[in-house]
């Protein structure tokens, strides 16, 4: 059986997430802690936040978690991908480390605003938002 090497396999979206290719987007493998009660989606656009201190494990919850006694939740990176988070395990996935995305294509916490502190954190690490226009 032959394969036609002119047929469509698929195409690509558009969502807004990314405004410009400066800075350039930079793709980094990061460890999502499992979820204590049930498990969750994360979307393509999840701000994710470091876990640090001395009850900070390095691994990434979604921003607006509720840090534990001596951990710090600090925003760090845009997940790049949608995924499952289940409660039984970790999970390895892609996120954005630099680029410039739309502020409001990013998602939290249910409940949770982004905050200045949050923005510049990120702007810190190479990541910077703008408001951007649907047309």
């Amino acid at each position: 059986m032959s394969k036609r090497l002119d047929e469509n396999l698929g195409s690509v979206g558009y969502d807004g997430l990314i405004v410009a290719n400066e800075p350039v987007t930079d793709v980094f493998t990061v460890t999502i802690c499992k979820e204590a009660t049930a498990a969750a989606t994360y979307k393509r656009g999840t701000v994710l936040a470091l876990s640090a201190g001395t009850a900070g494990d390095g691994k990434l919850v979604i921003l607006g978690s509720t840090a534990t006694t001596n951990e710090t939740l600090t925003a760090n990176c845009i997940l790049a991908e949608d995924v499952e988070v289940g409660t039984t395990a970790d999970v390895t996935v892609l996120a954005y480390r630099t680029g410039h995305f739309a502020r409001n294509k990013l998602a939290v916490a249910s409940g949770y605003t982004l905050k200045a502190t949050d923005e510049e954190e990120l702007r810190k690490a190479g990541i910077l938002l703008s408001d951007a226009i649907e047309y």
